[in-house]
């Protein structure tokens, strides 16, 4: 790297801050979690070659990864181009500009893969025209999962023994990740992923989702379906509420993803005297002032928010059930096939 600076400049903001949260649950409370995998992918690309000084990195992204990225790529004098959609609200767009990003936004769903699938084939467009670019591809780049080893030591040096995981799932890496070396200590770790209606990472039919940070279009290739437990679907109404009741009881100012991580956390904590649970929060408010934290937006997008107070979840006979409010699925640690296959045999 140049005098600019290093891609380690930025290691500092990685760490969580682990906050207790009553009852023997922690928050693993990130500044932006996806500065962990983001680094440690254009490092080892760095140190094969794939990525040199001046390069141009390109890469699909709805949020938190862009902005990651485009902070690594400031500190390291790469050209950035993300390819993004409705979910890179005006804010986050100002501030990649900003940080000299060259953007380009879908406009239009795929049919069949949505937002998610439509983004990667526009940005298979890009790297043909870009030749000798590097596309980090968090989907299924295994230097994503990997990247967690140390938060996963954190959190073990912090907190001692931890008997059940939860957090949103959407790439897979870090869920995946932390709990693969997890469970290197505590096997009998309980794995608790969670997702929103509409989207098949977990087998629900594919529709518009409202929420970003969890879900997808397209099943990502880190996401390993046999280390999962349970996995609980809350709606965006829920999800929403959940960040702010976070906010208001324990002066966290997160994201809504966190606030989901938190209600489950809790619930599962309660229902489960004496043991550890650890919810996994991955991002600040900040980027969501003006969506999520903004009552009048919330009113008009999200309808009936402030009521979404379902106190425990519905136990489901089949990932592909209407979700209509929080509701939970016993995986077992199988695959999705496996799932799939056998709820529907059973019917």
């Amino acid at each position: 790297m140049d005098e600019r600076g290093s891609l380690r400049d930025l290691k500092s903001f990685e760490d969580p801050r682990i906050v207790p949260l009553g009852d023997g649950v922690y928050g693993a409370c990130f500044f932006l979690m996806k500065l962990l995998p983001a680094r440690y992918m254009l490092e080892r690309a760095v140190e094969s070659g794939q990525l040199t000084e001046g390069g141009t990195i390109c890469e699909s992204s709805s949020g938190t990864f862009a902005l990651a990225l485009a902070m690594l790529a400031a500190q390291g004098n790469f050209r950035l181009l993300i390819v993004g959609d409705w979910a890179l609200d005006v804010g986050l767009q100002r501030r990649l500009l900003a940080l000299g990003v060259e953007l380009d936004i879908v406009e239009e769903p795929h049919p069949r893969g949505g937002y998610q699938l439509a983004r990667l084939e526009r940005l298979k467009k890009h790297l043909a025209n870009r030749p000798g670019s590097y596309w980090p591809a968090q989907y299924s780049n295994p230097d994503n999962p990997l990247s967690y080893a140390k938060v996963a030591a954190q959190i073990i040096d912090e907190v001692g023994q931890i008997d059940c995981l939860v957090g949103a799932v959407g790439s897979g890496g870090s869920m995946c990740g932390i709990a693969h070396y997890l469970r290197l200590l505590f096997p009998e770790l309980v794995l608790i992923g969670i997702d929103t209606p509409g989207s098949v990472l977990f087998g629900q039919p594919g529709a518009l989702r409202q929420v970003s940070g969890l879900g997808g279009g397209i099943v990502p290739a880190n996401v390993d379906h046999s280390q999962f437990d349970e996995v609980h679907w809350l709606s965006a109404a829920e999800i929403i509420a959940a960040a702010h009741d976070l906010h208001s009881d324990r002066g966290l100012f997160m994201g809504p993803t966190s606030g989901a991580a938190v209600k489950v956390a809790r619930w599962w904590g309660e229902t489960h005297p004496g043991k550890t649970a650890v919810a996994l929060c991955p991002d600040e408010g900040h980027r969501y002032v003006d969506t999520v934290y903004d009552e009048s937006w919330v009113k008009a997008n999200i309808g009936g928010w402030s009521d979404a107070r379902r106190k425990r979840p519905l136990t489901v006979t089949s990932p592909t059930e209407n979700m209509a409010g929080w509701s939970r699925f016993g995986w077992g640690r199988r695959s999705l096939v496996e799932v799939l296959s056998q709820t529907m045999s059973s019917k």
